[in-house]
This record gives structure tokens, C-alpha cells and sequence, in this order.
């Protein structure tokens, strides 16, 4: 008799259908389990409204978590940006895989680089984070820019691109490379320019906390694909935005990187930033340390950087976010 499937709750875009079809595969391996895709519809996915004005991060998220505490999905599959960083009583996430490429990348027309953009340049992304280092970037580079605030998939951001009703659009690579689109990049911005979205570009794989023998036995099988190193670097940057007390609507941007000696890995340097949507003012520091051995540990770099920033003027680039 063949083993029962084991249910996947995903969103039904495509991008999110790719990734999930990707760990789906990677669960049956250690599972010996096959694995369906159970798609869920989600506010996120069915708003026209702009991210700050939904509710910021969570809306693509809550239906997939009702969908598992109800026993419909066995596990969920998550774009780590998209999890609210406080933990849900009921849940835990069993696993974070190895991390995709973290950074930003720019489609832009005539296969311009970002520098190479016309002066008046218009520039698309939902993210505030996006639009305030580009900003910034643009005025510290004598660039004339203009960011415009989009929503849609893959398909319609790069559209606006095609149509000529953008010059270029900002996307996370790590979503371009799932869907098989990486060959329309025409920049990879450097992370010295754009820092990435906190936990940009890992996936996190979210079931229910163990309350039945199905469940533990579940959360070891897929505790086989975390990655530490991936791990504690995502766990620093979200611990960063925790303690900043910045959802989507708030531009942080942060990043972990581990720096290594040959082939050692001796340290993890944390470097985080938030700023104001048009770039006049941006608190970014940094912060480097032992690679955290520990899940308190991870937490506690974030904890202290983010006492840093906020030490530096941070707390008063927050006034966009709402009560």
C-alpha cells in the first residue's frame, strides 16, 4: 500500500507555484512521500490595494496558516519576506532551505544597467525599501530618477517595462530565477546599493507544531532541509526588523552575510539600513561578529544592531508606519 500524500498549501501565483513544486520535490525525497500542491487563494493575491494599506506583511500568509490549523494542508510553503516576524502559537517553521540569490535586480528597456538610465528615469516597485536606497542612490549619484509604486506578478511588473509606460522595474532575483526568468535581468544591484527585504530570497516551510505523533514525525523529515548558515542569517535580519518595529510599510532593508577565510567560515556581518521613501535621509550600519551558533544568538545580533540604528536617528525615519 502506497503512503497517504502529504498536502502542500501554496498560493496559486506562479511564482509561488514554482517554489513549492521545487520543495515538494525536495519533501518527497526525504520523505519517500509523494506530495500534492494544494493551492489556496489569499487577500494578498486577490487586492488591488498597495501592501502598506492591506495590512503590510501577513496577507499573502494568514490564509495558508488557517489552512494548516485546520488540518486541510499538512505543511505550507512561504516566501520568508512575507512571515510576520513574531512567532505563531501552533506553528513552527520546520525548515528554511538554502538560500537563493538575495539581491534586487533591475529589468529595465534597451538592456540598461541602472547607472546607464535616462535622467527622469521611471523606476516601479511596491517597496518602500527599494524606492528609498534607490533614491538615495540616485542623489548621491547626480541621477534624476523617478520611482513609481506598482503590484502585480512577475508578468505584469515587467510588462509596464515592455509597454514603454516604465523605463525599468525592481524585482527580488531569487522569484526570476525560480520562474525561469533570470535571462531578462539587465542589472544585478549590488547590495552595497540595495539591500535586500529581510529574508529575501530564502523560503520558509511552516507546519503545525507537533502536537500528534504525524506532526513531530513530519517536523524531523523536514528539518533535513534547513540550513543553518541560512538560518541564522535570516533569523538575524528579521531579528533586526523586529526590534525596529518596521512591517512592509517601513523601509528596512537588511542582510547577513558570512565571511570566510578559504574555505573557514569565521564571521557573520549584519549590515542593515532604513530610510525615508525619497532617500533623504538613510540610518545604514553594519555589524560583525562569530557566526551565531545559537537561535538567541541570531536574535541577539538583530536585537543589537537594531539598538544602534535606532541610537542614530532610525526611530524618527518611522513615521510612515501605521498604529
Amino acid at each position: 500500500m502506497t503512503e497517504k500524500a502529504l498536502r502542500l498549501g501554496t498560493r496559486r501565483s506562479k511564482l509561488a507555484m514554482a517554489q513549492s513544486g521545487q520543495v515538494a520535490d525536495a519533501v518527497s525525497q526525504v520523505t519517500g512521500r509523494p506530495v500534492e500542491l494544494v493551492e489556496i487563494t489569499t487577500y494578498g493575491d486577490t487586492s488591488r490595494e498597495h501592501l502598506a494599506q492591506i495590512g503590510g506583511t501577513g496577507v499573502f500568509v494568514a490564509a495558508l496558516r488557517d489552512a494548516l490549523l485546520r488540518g486541510e494542508v499538512d505543511f505550507a510553503v512561504h516566501s520568508l519576506k512575507d512571515l510576520p516576524t513574531a512567532q505563531h502559537e501552533g506553528l513552527v517553521v520546520a525548515a528554511i532551505p538554502e538560500r537563493e540569490d538575495p539581491r534586487d535586480v533591475v529589468v529595465a528597456r534597451d538592456a540598461r544597467k541602472l547607472t546607464d538610465l535616462p535622467r527622469g528615469a521611471r523606476i516601479g516597485t511596491g517597496a518602500p525599501r527599494r524606492m528609498a536606497q534607490l533614491n538615495a542612490y540616485a542623489r548621491t549619484h547626480g541621477m534624476e530618477i523617478e520611482t513609481v509604486p506598482i503590484r502585480g506578478n512577475v508578468d505584469t511588473r515587467i510588462g509596464y517595462v515592455r509597454s514603454g509606460e516604465l523605463d525599468a522595474v525592481v524585482l527580488a532575483a531569487a522569484g526570476l530565477n525560480r520562474v525561469g526568468r533570470v535571462d531578462e535581468v539587465t542589472d544585478f544591484l549590488s547590495v552595497d546599493t540595495v539591500l535586500p527585504a529581510p529574508g529575501q530570497g530564502a523560503l520558509a516551510i511552516e507546519c503545525r507544531a507537533g502536537h500528534t505523533a504525524q506532526d513531530a514525525a513530519l517536523i524531523a523529515a523536514l528539518a533535513e532541509l534547513d540550513d543553518p548558515f541560512t538560518r541564522a542569517a535570516v533569523t538575524a535580519e528579521r531579528s533586526l526588523l523586529a526590534a525596529l518595529e518596521a512591517g512592509c510599510s517601513a523601509p528596512v532593508g537588511a542582510l547577513a552575510d558570512l565571511l570566510a577565510d578559504g574555505q573557514t567560515v569565521k564571521e557573520m556581518r549584519l549590515r542593515g539600513v532604513v530610510g525615508t521613501t525619497d532617500g533623504s535621509t538613510l540610518v545604514q550600519l553594519s555589524t560583525t561578529g562569530p557566526v551565531p551558533q545559537t537561535h538567541e544568538a541570531a536574535l541577539a545580533l538583530g536585537r543589537e544592531l537594531a539598538t544602534e540604528m535606532l541610537a542614530q536617528g532610525a526611530a524618527g525615519l518611522m513615521g510612515e508606519r501605521a498604529h
